[in-house]
């Protein structure tokens, strides 16, 4: 009986992991990086996650960010070096009251109210970061 999904013995060369990496302390993140998914734990103090810039971003690189540490210790930045980032997010308060809005951003702030699990998708196109994020707790991720 054939299967309607693919699985390691069907021949694919797709992969079956993520590429997961645990982030602790500052990191400038490369092209080589893309794809990654980079769980995020301030247990030793506020750090930055620095982005591409607009002149050295390649298309379509991209990242996925996920709180790991419940309720963070400090706030972590993830910054793009100028307003280059359009974010649209929605949390439980039920609005998008950090979602840039057509004014676009240089950082995002996953602050200490933070819970695990709530993420951040980035992706570089055409010289800006669009993104998405999704969080449990109402303003626990803004912009500056």
């Amino acid at each position: 009986m054939r299967a309607d999904y693919l699985n390691e013995s069907s021949g694919s060369t797709f992969h079956y992991k993520k590429n997961v990496e645990m982030v602790t302390a500052a990191r400038t993140l490369t092209a080589k990086d893309s794809g990654k998914v980079l769980t995020l734990d301030s247990a030793g103090g506020a750090y930055s996650i620095t982005l591409p810039t607009a002149t050295s971003g390649e298309q379509g690189t991209h990242y996925k960010f996920i709180v790991w540490e419940e309720t963070p210790t400090a706030a972590i930045t993830i910054a793009a070096g100028s307003a280059i980032i359009s974010l649209v997010m929605k949390d439980p308060g039920g609005n998008a009251s950090n979602s840039t809005a057509g004014t676009q951003v240089s950082n995002i702030v996953v602050g200490t109210t933070a819970q695990k699990g709530d993420y951040i998708n980035a992706m570089f196109w055409q010289g800006e970061w669009v993104a998405e994020c999704l969080s449990s707790i109402d303003d626990a991720v803004t912009t500056s």
